[in-house]
């Protein structure tokens, strides 16, 4: 009768030790991650073709029918090569969304939508406009160097033409 109060008081205590475990890691590999954040005016910004002039803007994709656009405040560096860097009028930046909506419309069903960046402080540092897909992340390196990865998900492959 003791055997399985042991067995019962070790697997409660190698349950509590992973439990630790999994929450002093995840904070730890997670600290200096951003997040987007679903943000109406963002949405209402790229409709209006507003261009701000304290951010770099940046494209994933074609340049005909971008997957993502991102404007990230020029006091950050986007240390990646998955991007386009992009100078924008607010006539070009109306066609570009143009094409965006129609192409996510006929591919996905879906229309697009603004979101805001933010470091991993919760410090708004830029915007973003493309699809609701999942596997977005932003890293901050430093204080001025940021990596942010393009999602790779199945829509954005139907996005591209390319089939499910």
């Amino acid at each position: 009768m003791t055997m399985p109060i042991i067995i019962k008081n070790r697997l409660l205590l190698f349950a509590l030790l992973f439990l630790v475990f999994l929450s002093t890691t995840s904070c730890t590999c997670f600290k200096n991650y951003g997040k987007f954040v679903p943000n109406a005016d963002v949405t209402a910004a790229f409709n209006k073709s507003e261009i701000n002039p304290d951010f770099n803007y940046y494209i994933t994709g074609s340049d005909t029918y971008p997957r993502s656009i991102l404007g990230l405040n020029k006091a950050y560096i986007l240390d990646s090569n998955l991007w386009k860097k992009v100078e924008l009028k607010p006539e070009e930046l109306r066609e570009l969304t143009a094409r965006m909506q129609q192409r996510a419309i006929d591919c996905c069903r879906q229309g697009q939508f603004g979101f805001a960046v933010l470091d991993e402080k919760g410090k708004q540092i830029g915007i973003w406009y493309s699809i609701l897909v999942p596997g977005i992340s932003i890293k901050v390196l430093d204080d001025r160097n940021v990596i942010i990865y393009p999602p790779n998900d199945i829509n954005y492959r139907v996005y591209d033409g390319q089939r499910r």
